[in-house]
């Protein structure tokens, strides 16, 4: 289930979401969130194994 949130983020970071949305790498402002999450959780995890 998600979650609905509010973020609050420079206007550079916004203008690279969309540019991204732009160019169909990412379908909405959310699936992007959930993508650098996803990736920075997953890097986590690949640096733990290793530690």
């Amino acid at each position: 289930m998600k979650e609905r949130i509010t973020v609050t983020i420079d206007k550079q970071f916004l203008k690279w979401i969309d540019d991204k949305i732009d160019k169909k790498i990412f379908a909405n402002r959310s699936h992007c969130f959930e993508f650098l999450v996803n990736n920075k959780i997953l890097e986590e995890k690949n640096e733990q194994k290793k530690g």
